[in-house]
């Protein structure tokens, strides 16, 4: 005869980190985000990297239809609604599974962009933008938002060097000049969620300001090859 105790059974793991890079363009969180994915990877730590829009092939699809210069204007309400179109698909497809297994997420972008993006250079009123948050995501937010920061001037400058503009980097300069300035609001609205790294310093000095964040998310003195 057998009793519960004969068959253990396997402990469910600890659920990932979501771990968000924001800031306007030119900042460098492409960059960063592999940079950090490396860092935890050889920690040991399982780690996935994504995007919005996008992350998945419907909503990578998406991201073409609203960062390509090849279709007409679109209504700032389409643009809003696609990118939480976009944003359902890539949340319950990748990301919450990701997490559920035990793996780190990390993404360039997230729903601060929409609030920066839509709200501030669009002029979107805040609360249709949270009333499609909550809708989506219900509580589920970022465990910790590292937001890159870098004068308008700069960031333009470091984008246009990366060859041709997509639909966004054509906007004007008060248009990023009101989508950094949300993005500051929403760091002092909740300090405890993000973590402000000046992008105008080395490469090398943003990743490590980003490590040492990230590092102090779970509070452990991560080695390479394991904890």
């Amino acid at each position: 005869m057998t009793t519960q105790s004969d068959h253990p059974t396997q402990a469910a793991p600890v659920r990932g980190k979501f771990i968000c890079l924001e800031g306007i363009e030119g900042v460098g969180k492409s960059t960063q985000v592999q940079a950090l994915a490396d860092h935890l990877s050889g920690c040991g730590i399982p780690v996935m990297t994504t995007r919005e829009p996008g992350g998945t092939q419907i909503s990578e699809a998406v991201r073409e239809l609203l960062l390509s210069r090849d279709y007409p204007p679109m209504h700032e309400d389409t643009e809003l609604l696609l990118v939480f179109a976009a944003r359902a698909e890539h949340l319950q497809r990748r990301i919450l599974p990701a997490l559920e297994a035990g793996t780190w997420v990390i993404s360039d972008r997230f729903t601060d962009a929409t609030y920066a993006y839509q709200g501030g250079g669009r002029k979107i009123d805040v609360q249709r933008i949270a009333a499609l948050e909550n809708w989506v995501q219900g509580a589920f937010r970022p465990d910790l938002t590292l937001f890159l920061d870098a004068s308008v001037a700069t960031g333009l400058a470091r984008a246009a060097k990366r060859g041709e503009s997509d639909r966004f980097e054509q906007e004007t300069l008060s248009f990023f000049e009101r989508v950094r300035f949300i993005y500051h609001m929403r760091v002092q609205m909740n300090p405890g969620r993000y973590a402000v790294i000046d992008a105008e310093q080395s490469l090398e000095q943003v990743r490590a300001d980003l490590i040492a964040r990230v590092d102090a998310l779970v509070n452990v003195g991560w080695k390479r090859g394991g904890a």
